[in-house]
């Protein structure tokens, strides 16, 4: 059993540990995960279904502290192809997964926020983000680990 003191790791360390535990989730349902060395393209592993030998992109993200984390949308391409594995992390217990295909944020919601920043004064580059809240979380239902993988 892994300490479950999550708020005690740094922000690298947590995402470290995402990132991995990501890996194994899709490992555990017959995917094969392939990973690199660096992630300096928004894509942290790519993963093969193997019931349709598909290949996916995986930006992983995790949150345990705040209410906020975001893509920029230059780092990854809006297709069927792309997904977004979200672990949020509570002490004392195992972190949610869900896995939510990029183009989820065709249609944003309170939870999946679409962020161009285009008005004048405005510096960030465009993101899509996930504005997590107790209030909205039900909205992440559908993207449970456990759905996604009914589904493919």
């Amino acid at each position: 059993m892994p300490n479950l003191e999550w708020s005690q790791l740094n922000h690298m360390q947590l995402g470290q540990y995402a990132e991995y535990y990501a890996k194994m989730e899709f490992t555990s349902y017959r995917y094969e995960v392939y990973t690199s060395e660096v992630d300096d393209h928004g894509v942290d592993f790519v993963v093969k279904d193997p019931k349709t030998s598909i290949f996916y992109e995986v930006q992983v993200k995790s949150m345990c502290r705040g209410n906020y984390v975001f893509i920029l949308k230059d780092k990854i391409i809006m297709d069927d192809t792309h997904l977004v594995c979200f672990l949020r992390f509570e002490d004392d217990k195992m972190p949610d997964v869900y896995i939510i295909p990029i183009t989820a944020w065709k249609t944003p919601n309170a939870v999946l926020v679409d962020r161009n920043y285009d008005k004048p004064g405005q510096k960030s580059k465009p993101e899509w983000g996930i504005n997590y809240s107790q209030k909205n979380k039900h909205l992440l239902e559908p993207y449970r680990i456990d759905k996604f993988f009914k589904k493919v």
